[in-house]
């Protein structure tokens, strides 16, 4: 097993929301990279794609699948999107509350059924998603806040009746929502929804190529006469032969930002061709047929597919790591041993001659570019990488999943190779996103069994790429169902590593879009058996938690810690060790106590609770100091502190007078809150009631009031 600390926390990509916020109030990221060209990820589907390594270093957008739809994810939706022909009858047929779209991946799907939620939903209402594998038969539309509904990835398994229909259309008007279904050209489940069910669905055509070029060119280049001079700068017929009839709305988004990538330059038909990532499809084949005789190349344009966007000498190492497991595997022609006589055969070149392959020439053979100097930042210390990028949009994910399919030997032989890498995050990352499109590439009833071996291990970096895995599988829909029936047992298993795993995806993409049941997998793997090894569960239970919470599931997050907490035994101990590593976000908390908002009682009693558990004080402590610090430049963020103060101070309990004994004693000239510690220590040293506030009913019970 590659290098590895089992005391590293895990925290999923985009970025680590743990590391960051606990740097400061609030983290920026930075990138230095003179005349570079960055690339910030990868985003499929609908009308919104961009380029980018396939590498999960990079950030990359989030598609809710279940739960509160971003106003992002809708703005973006909403950006640039073309009508098609077919909208306005989807309207029409969305009016009567229920509306079925079918088509394939990349048409603009998602895209048109999130502008028909929005179109049809009043302003104000919230969009909220249904996951694909959701059995609409005892489904119900219990979000009172929420307009409209997006079951994006309906699997045909989930027999559909018209009773059914009609007491979703029922429930729906009920609540005066509607609901858009999107589900894939099954032609046998087309055929039931019109045959047995009476219902018509609309088929996501997308609209003509042309269009979607020039809205969203418009919006990429809002100045006219700067979209002309680019535009006039192709010449010939660039466009008219790239924008063929067949080119679906994201493939046509790529484009765009191909073409408006550096405008300042002119734009080349050679360079624009080599860009585009559905040119690629058809070169594939011929590339691995060229590299058949070249076990570096080979090896190279492996490395750097799983590693794209990571320093070039990773990629480097990596790829002599593969020849060495592959073990003769990637050698078109093998010695010939002496003994066997004389050979018309050439030797192959020694593979421990550290000059046989310049970097040049295989970033030449492979297609690919070493990307100019960028300053990245890690948990500790930035510092300076030279990514190795692809010349082709996607040409990794492309040539990962020919030779998956097409060489039956070769995913063995990557496994086991990408199962023993390092255990640091960027490349745990890299690998899991590998292996869990993986799972999809392969399919079948064995889809995630190579997940399960890596979930099942004692080393911690393979249960973080087992979480990343089922975070990347868990996007497609018919693996979805598959991924959360395993999370579920294993969540169940007395095997630490198997909980371990749990608690990790939790913290994934999986659990980001699925913010409540991640709560209750993170509740169920936090019951196990205690021990040394349990240990290790904690932490990734803990990681995980503060990423759901700071990536805007704080309402969820705090919905669930509000009912544990009012369990005994187990549960609220639970609560009370975990909710004070919640507090690095500390503008929301602020947020809810200068508003009285839904949660600002439960947190003021889980800070009052913790600061008078003896194990605990010390790390509330330090992060509501930390508060108070934050506060000396900010009027709101000090009159936050001081409604949090005054409402501790109404129930001088040990641990708040611990908390105000610090306060009182700290170095700091400028720390808010001071004056009310002082009094309400004087106050109690007196034996009389607090005196921090001039009502006796508490800040909050005024906001309350008003």
């Amino acid at each position: 097993m590659g290098q590895e600390d089992e005391d590293d926390i895990f925290f999923p990509p985009p970025e680590d929301p743990t590391v960051l916020l606990a740097a400061g109030d609030r983290a920026h990221s930075f990138i230095y990279a003179p005349n570079g060209n960055i690339n910030t990820g990868s985003v499929d589907g609908g009308q919104c794609v961009g380029n980018g390594p396939l590498s999960g270093h990079h950030g990359y957008r989030v598609e809710v699948r279940e739960g509160p739809i971003s106003e992002q994810e809708i703005t973006d939706a909403q950006s640039g999107f073309v009508e098609p022909d077919w909208f306005p009858a989807a309207t029409a047929e969305l009016g009567k509350g229920m509306c079925f779209l079918i088509g394939q991946p990349g048409t603009g799907r998602r895209t048109a059924a999130l502008n028909l939620l929005r179109h049809q939903t009043p302003p104000g209402s919230t969009l909220w998603a249904i996951d694909g594998d959701t059995d609409l038969s005892s489904w119900r539309p219990g979000r009172a806040e929420a307009g409209g509904y997006l079951l994006d990835g309906l699997l045909s398994r989930h027999t559909l009746k018209p009773g059914v229909l009609r007491h979703l259309r029922q429930l729906l008007s009920e609540r005066e929502a509607c609901l858009v279904i999107v589900t894939q050209d099954d032609p046998g489940f087309v055929h039931v929804l019109e045959r047995h069910l009476h219902v018509k669905p609309l088929s996501c055509v997308p609209p003509p190529p042309k269009a979607v070029f020039e809205a969203h060119l418009m919006i990429a280049i809002p100045d006219p006469v700067e979209r002309e001079r680019l535009l006039g700068s192709l010449g010939g017929d660039l466009l008219g032969e790239l924008l063929t009839p067949e080119l679906v709305p994201a493939e046509v988004v790529e484009l765009v930002n191909a073409l408006t990538a550096r405008t300042e330059e002119p734009v080349h038909l050679s360079h624009l061709r080599d860009r585009l990532s559905f040119l690629a499809e058809g070169e594939v084949p011929q590339l691995i047929k060229k590299l058949r005789n070249d076990p570096d190349a080979l090896a190279f344009l492996l490395a750097a597919c799983v590693f794209e966007g990571l320093d070039y000498r990773i990629v480097q190492e990596e790829a002599d790591r593969l020849l060495t497991v592959a073990d003769g595997a990637l050698h078109a022609v093998l010695d010939v041993p002496e003994s066997a006589g004389v050979s018309h055969e050439q030797p192959r070149p020694h593979p421990r001659f550290v000059f046989r392959r310049s970097l040049s020439e295989l970033l030449h053979t492979v297609g690919a570019l070493r990307a100019p100097k960028e300053v990245w930042a890690s948990t500790s210390h930035p510092f300076v990488a030279e990514p190795v990028l692809f010349v082709r949009h996607r040409q990794a994910v492309t040539v990962l999943r020919h030779v998956w399919r097409e060489y039956g030997g070769l995913p063995t032989v990557l496994t086991q190779w990408m199962d023993n890498v390092r255990g640091e995050t960027e490349l745990t990352a890299a690998v899991g996103r590998v292996v869990g499109m993986a799972a999809g590439w392969g399919g079948g009833r064995r889809a995630l069994r190579h997940i399960g071996v890596l979930a099942r291990s004692d080393h911690n970096s393979s249960r973080t790429i087992a979480a990343y895995a089922l975070g990347v599988a868990s996007e497609d829909p018919v693996l979805a169902g598959e991924v959360k029936y395993r999370l579920d047992q294993w969540s169940w298993s007395t095997s630490p590593q198997l909980r371990c795993t749990v608690a990790h995806t939790c913290g994934t993409v999986f659990g980001l879009s699925r913010p409540d049941l991640a709560m209750e997998l993170l509740h169920r793997v936090s019951r196990g058996p205690e021990g040394e090894q349990s240990l290790t569960v904690h932490r990734a239970v803990r990681a995980s938690l503060v990423s759901l919470f700071v990536w805007g599931n704080q309402p969820t997050v705090l919905r669930h810690f509000t009912a544990w907490s009012r369990h005994d035994g187990a549960d609220t101990e639970l609560t009370l060790r975990l909710f004070p590593h919640l507090l690095v976000d500390a503008p929301w908390f602020q947020q809810q106590l200068l508003t009285g908002g839904e949660f600002a009682r439960p947190v003021v009693e889980l800070i009052h609770r913790t600061l008078n558990h003896v194990g605990i004080f010390d790390m509330v402590c330090h992060h509501l100091l930390r508060w108070c610090r934050l506060a000396a430049g900010s009027d709101s963020q000090q009159e936050a502190v001081n409604i949090l103060l005054t409402e501790l101070a109404r129930d001088m309990q040990h641990g708040v007078l611990r908390l105000f004994v610090a306060i009182d004693r700290d170095d700091d000239p400028d720390l808010a809150g001071r004056e009310i510690a002082r009094r309400s220590l004087g106050a109690w040293r007196h034996g009389k009631p607090p005196a921090t506030c001039a009502s006796d009913r508490g800040p909050l019970a005024e906001q309350e009031t008003q």
